[in-house]
């Protein structure tokens, strides 16, 4: 059967389950970590949790997070996994990130995806508290609307770059090699040599032939 390059996870991660996925990518809550948990994907599922399900604790941590770490997101995996998202509210975050990070090139294509008018982090009365607090500063000037103070500015709750690489093994790759899919799947070759090319594409979600090169190049240096 020909390769089917994976191009989203077949569940995001919720519950219990992301605020531990969370806390092993950084983020500083009250929960055991899980090991190496997929960036982009836990990134996705907690700006699901903000947006559509309206947990601002989650999304003020996420928006810390991103202050600190972007350089280091597969900025190509994020576009690809956010562009299969029908959530007009994620697709509008994402676009306001994007705006925000103007630096960081990488992310244009999430501005771009976005096609709809400015949308309102608070569902009922972000004008009100607009007037009186003024414009989340991160925000402002991008389709997402964020009162001042709603997302809270504290570094703390993050782990440093130093920190989340010593816990982290695909983010230390990352920082080596750059962050790509080929960093990933040298990563996943360290924790499990024997993996197939296409299960090593599958966990990475990559492509077949990216797979087969890393697999390629790690057999050389390894065998």
């Amino acid at each position: 059967m020909a390769y089917k390059r994976v191009i989203t996870a077949p569940e995001l991660p919720a519950g219990d389950t992301l605020t531990q996925a969370m806390a092993g990518i950084g983020m500083n809550f009250a929960a055991s970590p899980i090991e190496n948990p997929n960036i982009e994907d836990t990134l996705l599922a907690a700006s699901r949790e903000g947006m559509d399900n309206d947990d601002l604790r989650v999304l003020s941590i996420l928006v810390n997070w991103l202050g600190i770490h972007h350089p280091w997101i597969n900025a190509d995996r994020l576009v690809r996994t956010v562009s299969h998202q029908d959530s007009e509210r994620i697709q509008a975050f994402w676009a306001a990130v994007s705006q925000w990070l103007i630096s960081d090139r990488r992310f244009v294509r999430l501005g771009k995806m976005y096609r709809g008018h400015d949308v309102d982090l608070l569902r009922v009365g972000s004008a009100f508290q607009i007037r009186r607090r003024g414009e989340d500063s991160r925000f402002s000037h991008t389709v997402l609307r964020v009162p001042s103070d709603i997302l809270r500015v504290r570094p703390s709750d993050i782990l440093t770059v130093k920190e989340l690489a010593r816990m982290h093994a695909t983010y230390r790759e990352r920082i080596r090699n750059g962050p790509s899919y080929r960093a990933d799947m040298w990563a996943a070759l360290a924790r499990d040599p024997s993996l197939s090319v296409a299960e090593l594409a599958r966990q990475t979600y990559g492509s077949f032939a990216t797979a087969w090169q890393v697999k390629q190049d790690h057999n050389l240096l390894t065998g």
